[in-house]
């Protein structure tokens, strides 16, 4: 049995109209899709695909047209065209729920990785029919999400782990390691959450002018990419940033380290700064990150096929930290399923463009939760301003979100949203775990 659904799904059953598509531009600059839902009686919704710059080998597969005129290739023209084209020919004027519409989807493409119609494609149209169907029962897209869980209530909204600096694939490579992230430990709400970050963001700014005369140059999810010398340095910059906005670090402020190492994994070796590690060796400066700095979170700390690594860093690590599975996992429940059982991390880095389909996630999701897994939500570094990911960490009641750094509409819109729902329900934000 591939997935199943929250007991509530059967009352959304409804006939789709008609599904369409176009192509849009990311925050990068990039192609990118967005679908229309028509619902029978006229409920209509529009939904984006999100794109990755750092994607995991086991990633559902973009679909791009490959016309080096265009866009460098980069184009989305097919994959729009697959929409309004072949996947609305199927769907259209039946009956649909949200797994029978994804299962259908998935039969339709016929392939393991998505990639003969293009996950962009069928994430669009999956997500367009969630949001169509949110308006036709009249209710916020977050409740609506809830039901894809088993329909329990939300009550709080995730904790924010916020850019700050950014090397890696984000920002030209001038630090091996991705991401330095603030997490707000002790924060209650996301509006108190949001200032603290953002003086400490202004303060790393100033820091980084001082330090290195470096104007204001932000990365691809908006983080600052100083020409740190190393990684600890950018790490010991944070800490600096948090002290001089006038904050503990540890105690109001922490950091998350996403090292996205398969990036710099050659050869069974991770060259960083300048040295060649095993995995043990990695597992070690990993293990001395912890002890040095405030650090409640690492992401990616080994490589995505260093299986036999994995199992050695979260147990060494897990008492002090979240071990977060991103290219390691891809949202894919096969690769959960296995990390679970040989005890290889002990949170989830949920993507949802990484599967495809809103039903997979939630999949994945599910298997994260029986493990005793935290789930962090996250959106990608080509993004739009489309909000649907702020409703879906508060509907499937996400311990965490990474949305990205606080400068960048994509971004702010997100942040936005997180804030109207505050407002709106009042709840307050999830406690972080215990170390």
């Amino acid at each position: 049995m591939p997935f199943s659904t929250g007991s509530n799904e059967r009352k959304d059953v409804l006939v789709v109209e008609s599904v369409s598509a176009r192509e849009i531009l990311d925050s990068r600059g990039r192609p990118t899709v967005r679908a229309t839902c028509v619902l029978s009686g006229g409920a209509r919704a529009t939904a984006d695909a999100p794109s990755g710059a750092s994607t995991g080998a086991a990633e559902a597969w973009e679909l791009r047209d490959g016309d080096p005129k265009r866009y460098a290739g980069r184009g989305c023209r097919r994959a729009a065209g697959h929409v309004s084209g072949e996947i609305n020919d199927r769907v259209q004027r039946q009956e649909w729920t949200q797994e029978s519409l994804d299962q259908a989807l998935i039969a339709l493409d016929g392939t393991a990785n998505k990639s003969r119609l293009g996950a962009n494609a069928l994430l669009a149209t999956s997500l367009s029919f969630a949001r169509a169907v949110a308006v036709r029962k009249g209710i916020p897209l977050y409740q609506h999400f809830a039901t894809m869980l088993g329909g329990e209530t939300p009550r709080t909204l995730p904790r924010l782990t916020v850019n700050l600096f950014s090397g890696g694939k984000h920002a030209g490579a001038q630090v091996a390691i991705q991401d330095v992230l603030l997490v707000p430990v002790h924060a209650t709400t996301t509006d108190e959450s949001l200032s603290m970050i953002a003086d400490v963001y202004q303060a790393a700014a100033r820091l980084i002018e001082d330090k290195y005369g470096m104007r204001l140059l932000r990365a691809d999810e908006g983080g600052l990419a100083p020409p740190c010398p190393s990684a600890e340095a950018m790490l010991e910059d944070a800490v600096d940033a948090i002290k001089a906005a006038g904050l503990k670090p540890g105690h109001d402020m922490a950091l998350a380290v996403d090292v996205a190492s398969s990036h710099f994994y050659k050869d069974q070796r991770y060259e960083l700064d300048g040295d060649r590690l095993d995995s043990l060796s990695m597992i070690g400066r990993l293990s001395s990150w912890v002890e040095r700095f405030p650090i409640v979170s690492i992401e990616d700390g080994l490589a995505e096929e260093d299986w036999l690594g994995w199992p050695g860093l979260n147990a060494l690590l897990s008492g002090r930290a979240l071990i977060l599975g991103d290219d390691f996992l891809c949202t894919n429940a096969e690769r959960i399923r296995r990390a679970i059982q040989k005890d290889c991390a002990n949170a989830l880095l949920l993507k949802v463009n990484q599967v495809g389909t809103l039903s997979e996630a939630a999949e994945a999701c599910r298997l994260a939760r029986a493990a005793g897994w935290n789930v962090t939500v996250s959106a990608r570094s080509g993004e739009t301003e489309d909000t649907w990911l702020a409703d879906l960490a508060v509907g499937w009641r996400g311990d965490q979100i990474k949305i990205g750094s606080i400068t960048q509409s994509e971004r702010l819109a997100k942040y936005n949203r997180l804030l109207e729902i505050e407002s709106t329900e009042g709840w307050r934000t999830v406690k972080w775990p215990d170390r």
